[in-house]
């Protein structure tokens, strides 16, 4: 066996906090790579730059395109580098396999390796600085970046983002294993028009109470506009696991609310919260409740889930 290969990334000897850091650290490089920590302050910081710029100006219409664009070519970097290492990796195996021992031959398996390991850490940094800024984008807007097109390898978001059918996927299979444990998860569904201060201050602070109770929670939601939105910002700012049940109108039409909240009760959550209309009564709308946040109350009552309507505090 020849010794030219380089030593594994596994087996380096980790002296930081941060893996990423040792993996750049062991690539051999004499230049100076960033942090994990600069590349995700690179990151937020290139998002709160774009949100300063144009929020409350004309181009607020386009924030959405812009802001995803922003982050969506750093994923677009990220697979264009990942697949320059993986030709990287085949060149290298297609020399191990042809090795004849000569110095050459040699040489050139080195570069192979090394240009493999160095295009996988400059992916993960592509990735830090993709993860950081949608992280910023979902706490300063609430809105939830997902990957157009290919797949979001990245789990490094504060708010880590799953489909609920996955989760109910999941928990079922743990569940044909025997050996089902996951952290308790809280529902939310409430009205596209409850998004004034007063709706966000009692959102904010029943999901607080949630979070005392339930230290590792995670927010089950829709992703709809207005109240979902504010318990979607809510969740980023706190660090807490994020869960969507989208509404598939393509597949179920005018239905999806209603689908989606199955799948919500699907989750077994330990409480669902709810905000029918807006707590100020000027967005109120004819004075009728959102018909998903009260058919979610009501299935969860049927489930023998704990509802937990949100109402004005008393003055």
């Amino acid at each position: 066996m020849h010794s030219t290969q380089s030593p594994s990334v596994f087996a380096f000897s980790p002296k930081s906090d941060s893996a990423f850091d040792d993996l750049t650290a062991s690539l051999g490089d004499g230049r100076a790579h960033p942090t994990e920590e600069a590349l995700m302050q690179l990151g937020r910081a290139l998002m709160t730059e774009l949100l300063d710029v144009i929020t409350d100006t004309a181009l607020e219409d386009i924030q959405t395109i812009l802001g995803e664009a922003l982050i969506g070519a750093f994923h677009s970097a990220a697979g264009r580098i990942e697949r320059d290492a993986d030709r990287a990796r085949d060149a290298m195996r297609r020399l191990d396999r042809d090795f004849d021992g000569s110095e050459a031959a040699d040489v050139e398996l080195q570069e192979a390796t090394a240009k493999a390991r160095a295009g996988d850490a400059a992916t993960r940094a592509a990735e830090r600085i993709r993860d950081a800024a949608a992280e910023m984008w979902t706490t300063s807007t609430g809105e939830v970046w997902t990957a157009w097109r290919g797949s979001r390898r990245g789990s490094f978001l504060t708010a880590a983002q799953l489909e609920a059918k996955q989760a109910i996927r999941a928990a079922r299979e743990r569940r044909a294993d025997n050996a089902f444990h996951d952290g308790p998860i809280v529902a939310f569904r409430g009205a596209p028009t409850a998004d004034t201060a007063e709706d966000a201050t009692r959102i904010f602070d029943a999901l607080n109470w949630a979070l005392a109770q339930w230290p590792g929670m995670a927010l089950a939601t829709t992703g709809a506009k207005g109240a979902e939105k504010l318990a979607i910002r809510w969740a980023g700012q706190k660090g807490v696991k994020l869960i969507l049940a989208r509404a598939d109108f393509n597949t179920h039409g005018k239905a999806a609310p209603f689908r989606a909240n199955d799948e919500l009760i699907a989750l077994e959550p330990v409480c669902c919260f709810t905000l029918g209309a807006s707590l100020e009564p000027s967005r109120a709308v004819d004075g009728r409740a959102f018909g998903p946040a009260l058919n979610l109350g009501q299935k969860a009552e049927a489930a023998g889930i704990r509802r937990l309507p949100l109402r004005s505090r008393p003055h």
